[in-house]
Order: C-alpha cells, then sequence, then structure tokens
C-alpha cells in the first residue's frame, strides 16, 4: 500500500513571509503609541478604561508571585520589558478584570522575552489569583499558569530568525508549551543561509526543548515559485517527528522520503541532527557505484559524535563482487592539539583489474594516521603514520584522500611516509629535529632502497640587531640515512649506501637604495659541511653488471669541505602611468662568485668515466624563474654551485586599477666556465644557460594564463613548457594544463594535457568533465563524464570514469559512480 501524499499545512502558504514582514512594519509605525508600564510589584489588575477597553501598548505582568520575582537574580530583557513582563500590542484590547481576561483583536503583537508573538485575535486568561497574603510556591506541583488562546495567521517569532506558524494555538503565559492546528515552522539555519521547513496538521510543544508534530513534513527546499506552490526536490514525511533541542536530534516514525513528491524510500524509524547543530552523531551522504574490479559498491558513512572534542566516523563499503571494506577514522581535539587516525582492513583474496581473485586469502589493512601537540607558544610536537599491508590496496578498493599532506615531510604521489617530529619557532628562531621512513606502493618500488632518515636537524637564526647596516644569520643543519640495498643493481642485492652530514652556515645581507630607485643587495655566505659516508661501492662491484656472485667490496669516507659565494642583487625599476593602468619595467641581475667547490665523490660513471657525486637531496631540481636569481640553484647541501656567474633578466608588469594585470619575465645565465655538476638536460651546463620565460595574465576577473617556458639557449627549442588558464563564469568554470618536458626525474621525456570543468547548461542542470591525456603514448590516462543537478537543497553527481593506467596488475578500468547530498543531511551539514 503506497503511502498518503501530506501537502504543507495551510498555516505555511506562500504568502507567509511576506505577510510577516508587513506585520512587523505596522508594529513599527504603532510602537510610539502610549504605554502602560506596570512594575512587577504592583498587582496585575488595571482598571479598564472607557467602555472596558485598555489603551494599545499594555504591558502586563503575567506572573502574580511578585517576591519570588524578586528573589530570582534578573536577566537581561529587550523593549525595556522588566523579568516577567509581557507587553501587549492590538487594534483593540478589552480586559475584564473580574474574570482575569484580556482580549486583544486586530493586528495583535505580543512580546514576552525573546518571542514575539503576532495573530488576528488573542485571549489571555490570567492565572487563578491567591489569597490575600499567600506566595505561590513554585516548587509545588501544577502550578497555575497563565493561558495564551490565539486566533487566526498566528505567528511567533524568534529572536534566532525561526517562526512558527499556524491557524490556532493554545499556550502557556511563557510561550513554552502549548498546542497548535496546521503549523508549519520556518527554521532559519544561519550557518548555511538555508530556510528549514517542517509542517504538521497538529502539534504539541511540551517545553522550550521538546515538540511533537503529528502527520508532518520536513524539507530544506523552496515550496513556492513566486506565490505559487511546488513539490519540494526532496522532503521527509511520517506520521510522528519529534524535535528534541537538548540533543539537537529530529526524529521521525514511519518516515517516507520523497523526491519530486514521489515517495522512493520507506524507513520505520529515522533520525538526523536538527539545523542548529553544530556536530551531532548521525548517516553522512553515501557512495554508490560499480566498477569492473569490486562490482556494485555502496559506501554507508556514520558519524559518531563521542564527546564535543572526538569524532568516529565508521564507513562501511559493501561490494557485490569482493568482501566488504571497512574504513576508520577517529578525530580528537585537545587544548593545545589535535590526533587524526584513519584505519581500513578486509579479509580477501588478492585482485586484478578485472574482478578475477588469486591467491589466498588474508588480512588486508592500512593506517594514516597524524596527530600534533603544542608543549608550549613556541615548541609543536607531532608525528606521521602511514602504512598499508598490499602495495595497491588504495587503487583496489578506490579510497580516496590518501596521499595528503599531513606532517612537515611530504612523500609524492604512490609512496607513504611514516615521521616523528618537534619544532621550535619564534620570530628570530627556527628550528626543528626529526625522522622518517618511506614505503613505496609502485609496482617499481623496492622499500629496502629507500633511507631511513633518522635524524634530520634543521636550524635558522636571525640577529634582530643590525650588523655592518645589514641583517646576519646562522644556520645549521644535520642528517643521517640508511639503507638496506643498492637501488642502482636490485638483481645483486649489493649494499646500500650509508651518509652522515652535518653543516654550520653565516649569511649576511644588506640593501641599498638611491634616490633614483636603484637597488643594489650585497650579499655572503659561508658554509662548513662534514661528511662520513659508509659503504662505497668498489671495483667490479659497483659495475651495472654485477651480479650475486661477483665479490663485494665497499669502502668508507670521511671528509670535510668549505664552500661559499659573494655577491650582489641588483634592480631598477622604473614606474609610469598611462591612462588607468601602472606599467612597471624592472632590469634584474645577480653576479655571485665562488671558489671552486669540492663535491663529494661517491663513484665512477663506468660509461662516461665521470666522478658520481653524493646527491641525496637535490634530485628534483629544475631551473626556472624560481631558482634564476638563487646564488647556489642546487635546493640541497651535497651539490653547491661554484664559479663566477652572472644572472640577469627582464621583467615588466602593467596593472590595471580594475584589477587586470600581465606580466612577463625573459631571462638567463652566464658563467665563466663550463660546470658539470649540474645533470646533462638542465640547462645549466654551458657558459650561457637556456632561456627562462615566464608570463601570467588576467584580462578579466573571471580568467586567467600562466606559462613558463626553458628554451634552447642556441636553437630555441622547447626543452620544457609549463601552460594553463582558468576559468569561471556564470555558465562554468574550469581549467587546463599543459607540460612537456625532455626530461622528467627518470630521465625520460613527458607531454601531457589534464583539464577539467562544470559547464552549467541551465539553471540546475550541467556536465562536468576531467580528463588526462599522454600526448607521447597518445592516449587517455583518465576520461571522466558526468551529468549534475543541483539546486538550493540537493545536489547529485552521475559521472562515469575510464582508467586506461595499468599498475601492477590492475589494468584498465570503468566506474560509474552516483553522489547523492542532501542540505542538513549530507556532507555540507555533517562535515562541519
Amino acid at each position: 500500500m503506497s503511502p498518503r501524499r501530506r501537502a504543507l499545512p495551510a498555516a505555511a502558504p506562500c504568502y507567509a513571509v511576506k505577510r510577516a514582514l508587513l506585520a512587523g512594519a505596522a508594529a513599527a509605525v504603532l510602537w510610539p503609541a502610549a504605554a502602560l508600564a506596570q512594575s512587577a510589584s504592583q498587582p496585575a489588575n488595571v482598571e479598564p478604561g472607557p467602555q472596558g477597553r485598555v489603551e494599545r501598548g499594555q504591558v502586563l505582568n503575567n506572573d502574580t508571585n511578585a517576591k519570588a520575582d524578586r528573589a530570582r537574580p534578573p536577566t537581561p530583557k529587550t523593549d525595556g520589558l522588566k523579568p516577567g513582563e509581557l507587553y501587549m500590542e492590538a487594534d483593540q484590547i478589552a480586559r475584564d478584570g473580574d474574570k482575569g481576561v484580556t482580549t486583544a483583536e486586530g493586528h495583535v503583537e505580543i512580546r514576552y522575552e525573546d518571542r514575539t508573538l503576532r495573530a488576528d485575535r488573542v485571549v489571555y486568561q490570567e492565572p487563578p489569583p491567591l489569597p490575600e497574603g499567600e506566595v505561590r510556591n513554585r516548587n509545588r506541583n501544577a502550578p497555575a499558569q497563565g493561558v495564551i488562546r490565539a486566533y487566526g495567521h498566528v505567528q511567533i517569532i524568534h529572536d534566532d530568525g525561526t517562526v512558527e506558524y499556524a491557524d490556532q494555538m493554545t499556550l502557556d503565559d511563557k510561550m513554552q508549551a502549548g498546542v497548535a492546528k496546521a503549523f508549519s515552522l520556518r527554521w532559519k539555519d544561519v550557518k548555511d543561509n538555508e530556510n528549514i521547513k517542517i509542517s504538521s496538521d497538529t502539534a504539541v510543544r511540551r517545553s522550550d526543548d521538546l515538540q511533537e508534530l503529528n502527520r508532518a513534513i520536513f524539507t530544506a527546499c523552496e515550496i513556492c515559485v513566486g506565490n505559487t506552490p511546488k513539490d519540494p526536490t526532496w522532503s521527509i514525511s511520517a506520521d510522528r517527528i519529534v524535535e528534541d533541542k537538548i540533543h539537537h536530534i529530529i526524529y521521525y516514525r514511519h518516515a517516507h522520503i520523497h523526491i519530486l513528491g514521489v515517495p522512493v524510500m520507506y524507513l520505520p524509524f529515522f533520525w538526523h541532527a536538527d539545523p542548529s547543530a553544530e556536530r551531532e552523531s548521525g548517516f553522512l551522504a553515501p557512495k554508490i557505484g560499480a566498477n569492473s574490479r569490486l562490482g556494485f559498491s555502496y559506501t554507508q558513512p556514520y558519524l559518531w559524535v563521542i564527546s564535543p572534542s572526538a569524532d568516529l566516523t565508521i564507513t562501511p563499503q559493501i561490494n557485490s563482487n569482493v568482501n566488504p571494506f571497512l574504513d576508520l577514522k577517529y578525530r580528537e581535539r585537545f587544548d593545545a592539539g589535535d590526533l587524526e587516525v584513519r584505519l581500513g582492513y578486509t579479509y580477501e583474496q588478492d585482485l586484478e583489474g578485472s574482478g578475477t581473485r588469486f591467491g589466498s586469502a588474508t588480512s588486508r589493512s592500512f593506517i594514516l594516521a597524524r596527530g600534533d601537540y603544542h608543549l608550549d607558544e613556541n615548541w609543536l610536537v607531532g608525528f606521521t603514520a602511514e602504512r598499508a599491508s598490499d602495495p595497491l590496496i588504495f587503487d583496489k578498493y578506490d579510497i580516496g584522500r590518501v596521499y595528503e599532506a599531513r606532517g612537515p615531510y611530504v612523500a609524492d604521489d604512490h609512496r607513504l611516509i611514516s615521521q616523528a617530529y618537534a619544532i621550535r619557532q619564534d620570530d628570530n628562531s627556527y628550528f626543528s629535529i626529526a625522522s622518517f621512513s618511506v614505503e613505496g606502493l609502485r609496482p617499481t618500488d623496492n622499500n629496502r632502497t629507500f633511507p631511513v632518515v633518522a635524524p634530520i636537524i634543521d636550524s635558522h637564526y636571525e640577529d634582530p640587531n643590525d650588523f655592518y647596516g645589514g641583517k646576519l644569520s646562522f644556520t645549521g643543519s644535520a642528517v643521517s640515512l640508511t639503507r638496506d640495498q643498492s637501488p642502482d643493481n636490485e638483481a645483486a642485492k649489493l649494499p646500500g649506501l650509508d651518509s652522515a652530514r652535518v653543516s654550520a652556515g653565516v649569511d649576511w645581507r644588506r640593501t641599498f637604495t638611491s634616490d633614483g630607485g636603484l637597488r643594489v643587495e650585497p650579499f655572503i655566505n659561508a658554509r662548513l659541511d662534514g661528511y662520513d659516508i659508509r659503504d662505497i661501492l668498489t671495483g667490479a662491484s659497483a659495475l651495472p653488471t654485477a651480479t650475486i656472485t661477483t665479490p663485494v667490496t665497499t669502502m668508507d669516507k670521511t671528509e670535510a669541505r668549505a664552500v661559499g659565494v659573494v655577491g650582489a642583487d641588483i634592480s631598477y625599476p622604473f614606474y609610469r602611468r598611462v591612462g588607468d593602468a601602472t606599467v612597471v619595467l624592472e632590469p634584474l641581475a645577480q653576479i655571485a662568485i665562488s671558489p671552486k667547490a669540492q663535491q663529494v665523490v661517491v663513484g665512477t660513471n663506468p660509461t662516461t668515466g665521470k666522478p658520481v657525486y653524493l646527491d641525496e637531496d637535490s634530485v628534483a631540481f629544475e631551473f626556472d624563474e624560481t631558482t634564476l636569481f638563487q646564488a647556489d640553484k642546487f635546493p640541497g647541501y651535497d651539490l653547491y654551485e661554484d664559479g663566477t656567474r652572472l644572472n640577469v633578466a627582464g621583467r615588466g608588469s602593467i596593472l590595471w586599477d580594475d584589477g587586470r594585470r600581465a606580466s612577463l619575465l625573459v631571462g638567463r645565465s652566464f658563467r665563466a666556465s663550463p660546470n658539470d655538476v649540474f645533470a646533462p638536460g638542465s640547462g645549466l651546463n654551458s657558459t650561457t644557460s637556456d632561456w627562462i620565460i615566464a608570463t601570467d595574465a588576467q584580462p578579466m576577473k573571471q580568467l586567467s594564463f600562466f606559462a613558463r617556458a626553458r628554451l634552447d639557449s642556441q636553437t630555441f627549442a622547447i626543452h620544457r613548457l609549463e601552460a594553463g588558464a582558468n576559468f569561471n563564469f556564470n555558465w562554468g568554470s574550469g581549467y587546463v594544463r599543459y607540460l612537456t618536458d625532455d626530461q622528467g626525474l627518470d630521465g625520460t621525456p613527458i607531454k601531457n594535457i589534464d583539464l577539467g570543468a562544470d559547464f552549467n547548461v541551465t539553471k540546475h542542470w550541467g556536465i562536468s568533465t576531467y580528463g588526462n591525456r599522454d600526448l607521447i603514448q597518445q592516449a587517455w590516462v583518465i576520461r571522466d563524464l558526468g551529468v549534475f543537478y543541483k539546486d538550493e537543497c540537493v545536489r547529485v553527481d552521475v559521472f562515469y570514469r575510464h582508467e586506461d593506467v595499468i599498475i601492477g596488475r590492475l589494468g584498465p578500468s570503468d566506474r560509474i559512480e552516483l553522489r547523492l547530498t542532501l542540505a542538513t543531511l549530507g556532507a555540507p551539514f555533517y562535515g562541519k
């Protein structure tokens, strides 16, 4: 039997809000009318005016227990009302003193504490008077109370913006308890700027904190187009709804969930947090999908609020092809820190991309945890713990938000890092000590070749006082790395290189600026490094052709070196006003001179015969506009740039008054002699470097571009180019990125394009797209195509994804996913 449709009661028509605004305007006009104030210590009875009528603006004391009122500490009130006073205003007010009945008719408004009642007609019955000399005992059961009966277009406006409507209400004299017919509630959710609506045939308010509604509907959607009623996008109807304000929960009995007025789900019992709740236990938005590995998949998170400072999100993933996967996320905040632990577990065989299971069933799990604690205003200690039992567990079960920054040291994609650290920082100094290890999840990763870093120390101190007119700073650093196995010849399982370094440096810099705008900044940097290196492969064992039977020979060495640089940064900006824009032209130059640096040699290249230098911290090096004016272009300590070099560039910018902008930088580096320390293809080996170009522009608020390139010093051929654009218009938003590089980190060329966009086809419907294409292989890596619907209270996303990436035994895959977010019931509400 299908459930009966319930319409929103007549108490909340589309013009209800307009009617409330008009009533408020009328009250404001009538406010200056004469008012009679009655003290709480005076009798409640007031002699009626002519023909039994009382003047507009009557203030009554609705509590005859004057002595008890005086005994309670007063609470702040608005409108100048004293504790226990009730303000009544109407076109006509009549009072029968003998019966204790006050009747108000025509635009009635009653104000009491933080509530305002409006109606066409109100009858107020005072509590029966006590015998002379007797004081009512508030602790006595069922004390006598006054009764307010309101008729016609009844409204109660609360100070938080919530408005209650009814055809008829009966309330106690505190407006805390009562009953209503044809009741509705427009609940203002200030956090999300939403208007929550609840309507019912009848309502029983047992107290300020508990309200029951019979044959009721709940929705966060608009119910009107102009003055025309419409079915809300979604709503929940129930035989009974209970609103518990103490626990911030709304309960439903025999609930039906409606989409566009059509019932789609029945739940005998259901609950969710009310709009005023910051954080309450309940179900979060589910995720529904299907792919070749998992089959049909349903993920349903549940948030358990353990305490005001702790919660646990329980997320079971139910799959048709494989066993369920359980994801747990625990969070707790302390006075001076916080903790977050995420765990995942399943018991299953291994999976291929097609969903075929193989091998023995076993426990498969992961942990992603972080925490930090402020010992005082300067010291911070913390940790991260990231480990997985299977290299591809996150890919197999479509687990997201894995490779995120959880601490000061960050690993790259498909690698996990566990670390412990302590950091001290104040206005003039910084100190950190940490240790970490990395787990590789890529099919080619061998974790025995990854170093364990323990410890790594970094410190910096800047003297707040001037030193010879400039700023003096000191740096210190130390690190120790140990490996189980060498990455050069994994088949031979040779010993890994272990190294330890300690460094101390001093920097000085001063700025001179002439009256004409010429800026010169001389600088001096000097540093001492000490190295202890162990298990350096020598002889045949160092060759790529070494086998397991090749005798392993190693050597250790300890050495120290001194490196430094002296130079100056020079700039001379020119400014000119052209129309509504400011044009800036700025020549830039840097001269740097360093003595021949002693690089740390750990072997010889068997092909070229050139030395192999120790390089643990400058592998990811890129020559671009950010490193052009670095006196030492290597980001780490092991390699050091030496010789005499001149870095030059020209930069031009146009800044319009309305926010538009454009800039261009062109530069390169010159050196007295070639430098073989830089890797081939870096653009810095010869006496003249490659050209560096960087530009960005924003021709309008909704559109921006950027590009950075490295061009060959002789032919201007593109060695590296990264370009992109962003747009954000009413009809859609998105981005595009293009990257080509002759030599990536692994020495192979890169060329790809990455783009994504949302297009609003209509006011509510749209299309979302995403793609990443490998232009060398001429193949798509990932393709997404989706359709979405959104309005003021719901967003529905349906998208299809095809992945061509082959990771281990996980081949290409297809996935369809549905995401449904209901306002106040899904992620936007519970995620707070």
